[in-house]
């Protein structure tokens, strides 16, 4: 038995010592764990660069070939989600991490949801754009083109409007507010009386006159993430912007053609409510980056009333229009005016 027990005893040592030298040590691990991350992160940024240098030069290329440029990047949280908005609920069951309902009339808030909180807006920078060029009186006729300076290098974003396009101020404005143009957008600022620079400056100004404190832009088409407000700050914007007759029309156009170069281009709203025949909408626009989430701002009518509506942060791609129309059937079935419903956590900033 003795015998058996040692033959037993040194058996199971063998084994457990074979096992231990196929295991990597936890001081392997990582460091294998360490390099994988640094890999990933460098194929990441390598395929940026390459998916920016692709859409610089100027050659087309196929959906299928961007994809499998970008196919390895991994999905990046939001503003929103890294401050935990998304967890917020409210009785709408809104998509959105920021809402603001209100009266334009009266500017009771009929809905409030992380109102105060400061995030990234994206193309919702182009509402200020569109009244600083509005306000400044610049003639509407006058011929702009894009040149390199518009396109951009920050996010890599296509655009239908190749270096050399020219078109009429009203033209950009028009592609600006209706399709998101970004270059339309960026030409605008650039042809502005002193630059860039001072186009800039006037958007930052307008909106401390208006009192849009959470508010700061560096740049006029909303591809950087440091074009930040709150939706309070939007909703002052949607009212002043909404007293311009002109931005209440390009924006809300279902769609416009352009001649570019020789050939006539279709371009449509970005919003597709615009074409519904149950929404009565009198401005809108909508923006995208992933550090915005998807966003949606309208004056619209509703019940009688003139109302303001700002969505922020809205993960999938069509949850900010059904989040819209959770809200027009909360204030077309309520049978009397609904209550002010506010929830949301402390105001946070960037």
């Amino acid at each position: 038995m003795a015998t058996i027990h040692k033959f037993v005893t040194t058996g199971l040592l063998a084994l457990v010592a074979a096992v231990a030298l196929a295991l990597p040590s936890s001081a392997d691990a990582a460091q294998r764990t360490s390099a994988k991350k640094k890999a990933h992160s460098a194929s990441s940024a390598s395929s940026r660069a390459t998916k920016q240098a692709l859409l610089r030069s100027g050659r087309r290329v196929s959906s299928r070939q961007l994809a499998t440029v970008v196919r390895f990047e991994p999905a990046r949280p939001s503003f929103g989600q890294l401050y935990g908005l998304q967890n917020t609920a409210d009785a709408l069951n809104l998509k959105s991490s920021v809402a603001l309902v209100l009266d334009s009339e009266t500017n009771e808030v009929l809905f409030s949801k992380n109102s105060e909180a400061i995030l990234p807006i994206a193309s919702l920078t182009k509402l200020m754009t569109a009244v600083v060029v509005t306000e400044a009186k610049l003639p509407l006729a006058e011929m702009l083109s894009v040149s390199q300076d518009d396109v951009d290098t920050e996010k890599g974003s296509r655009s239908r409007l190749k270096v050399g396009t020219q078109l009429s101020r009203e033209e950009m404005l028009h592609l600006a507010l209706m399709s998101s143009e970004n270059r339309a957008a960026h030409a605008l600022g650039r042809a502005y009386p002193g630059g860039l620079e001072a186009f800039v400056a006037a958007m930052n100004s307008k909106a401390r006159e208006l009192g849009m404190n959470d508010t700061h832009y560096v740049e006029p088409t909303g591809l950087s993430s440091k074009n930040q407000s709150s939706a309070r700050d939007l909703a002052t914007l949607v009212k002043a912007a909404h007293e311009h007759q002109i931005i209440r029309e390009l924006s809300t156009s279902p769609e416009y053609q352009v001649e570019v170069g020789n050939r006539p281009m279709q371009f449509r709203n970005t919003n597709g409510l615009v074409r519904n025949p149950q929404w009565e909408i009198g401005l809108q626009k909508t923006g995208y980056i992933t550090e915005a989430g998807r966003c949606l701002v309208m004056q619209a009518k509703l019940a009688g009333r003139q109302l303001i509506m700002v969505f922020l942060d809205s993960a999938g791609k069509y949850s900010r229009i059904g989040d819209a129309e959770r809200v027009r059937r909360w204030i077309n079935e309520a049978p009397v005016a609904p209550a002010p419903t506010v929830v949301g956590l402390p105001k946070l900033t960037s």
